[in-house]
């Protein structure tokens, strides 16, 4: 397990604020310095390895890294509030550890400024939060990890845990609007207007279960989990119950001698299906994270190491002397803009989700595999 310590060493020690190697999506398009989704992969991995080896130089890196993004009034670099992207909130998460340990006021402010957009965001009737702006009245399974989790740190940390009834219900509502009954599994996308073209007319459901939402919706899940156990034992029980079926459902779909899971759940080793690094090593943190908090049976943090170790064989591989993560997913979404592959529109069927590049060292995987890793440092 040692060689994760080394390749996550290697990609701080030749990344910059300025220009993050792990950020494929900005590396790709020549975006400039930008507040994002991607490069809170990387800080919360950070955090993780600080918190689990006290090497100083974790802590430093990341409050470094965030620091250059937040002026002293406490605005963000590229973060646009009106777009009301769920996206946006998944950096802030480390921002409670920061500004308790720093003490530096702009990262308070900050912390405001992203709950402010939480005040505004756009829901569909049932409570939700909508993904974006641009995607009305829709739910993504990555909006619940992007936003869920630094909700519940806001509500504990600063509002006496008034809106935890708000987080519990939209944790409720995606398990009874998007799952499946027949797999257990849930949808990628839910539109409740069901008018989006990729929509069930029905349902309002998209057509696939795509790995990596799944295992953004566990994070989400044990991730919550975590926040409000101590405080909050009593009311917490149902997601406690959603984790534990929906781990049961998941290892269904596990690829025996990998122990990986593919980038479409459920449609094994159809043509152009593939084992994907991202949303196996999510699953692979969740087991061993779900284990330890004692709310997954304790045999899941073996299940949890086995798909770690999985990845390390097939995904980890060294090149020019350096370590390569690789088969990760660029990007996956529901309508909007075209797939970045050669399939044009983003329609959740088999053909789009494998449409969709496969890349190397983005943090997209990186992220989940060093937690993975850290979490496997704390057995």
């Amino acid at each position: 397990m040692e060689e994760i310590k080394v390749y996550f060493d290697q990609l701080i020690h030749r990344s910059t604020p300025e220009r993050p190697v792990w950020n494929q999506e900005a590396i790709l398009d020549n975006r400039p310095p930008h507040w994002s989704y991607i490069d809170g992969c990387m800080a919360m991995a950070a955090l993780d390895m600080y918190e689990v080896t006290q090497e100083d130089k974790y802590f430093q890196f990341l409050d470094d890294f965030i620091d250059y993004y937040i002026a002293e009034d406490g605005t963000i670099l590229g973060y646009e509030k009106e777009t009301y992207n769920a996206d946006s909130i998944n950096e802030g998460k480390v921002l409670f550890a920061l500004y308790a340990q720093t003490k530096k006021e702009k990262y308070r402010k900050a912390i405001e400024l992203l709950y402010s957009q939480l005040l505004g965001q756009p829901r569909i009737k049932a409570g939700n939060f909508w993904h974006k702006l641009i995607y009305p009245h829709q739910v993504w399974l990555d909006g619940l990890y992007m936003i869920q989790p630094f909700y519940a740190a806001y509500e504990l940390h600063f509002n006496d845990g008034k809106n935890i009834p708000d987080i519990l219900q939209q944790f409720a509502n995606v398990a009874a609007l998007m799952k499946d009954e027949k797999t257990g599994l849930l949808y990628h996308g839910y539109d409740e207007a069901k008018t989006m073209f990729w929509a069930d007319p029905a349902t309002g459901l998209s057509p696939n279960f795509w790995t990596r939402s799944i295992g953004w919706y566990m994070m989400a899940l044990v991730d919550t989990i975590e926040l409000l156990q101590k405080d909050y034992a009593k009311v917490i029980q149902p997601l406690i119950q959603q984790l534990q079926d929906l781990t049961i459902h998941v290892l269904n779909f596990q690829e025996p001698q990998s122990k990986l899971f593919y980038q479409v759940t459920v449609a094994g080793n159809q043509e152009g299906n593939y084992l994907e690094t991202s949303g196996s090593c999510a699953i692979a943190y969740t087991l061993m994270k779900g284990a330890r908090l004692g709310v997954l049976p304790s045999a899941d943090f073996e299940r949890g190491a086995d798909v770690l170790r999985g990845v390390m064989k097939e995904k980890l591989v060294v090149k020019d002397a350096e370590f390569v993560l690789k088969d990760i997913c660029l990007v996956a979404g529901l309508g909007g803009g075209s797939g970045k592959g050669n399939y044009e529109k983003r329609d959740g069927s088999f053909a789009y989700y494998i449409s969709e590049p496969r890349v190397n060292n983005d943090a997209k995987g990186i992220g989940p595999l060093v937690y993975a890793y850290s979490e496997f440092l704390r057995k």
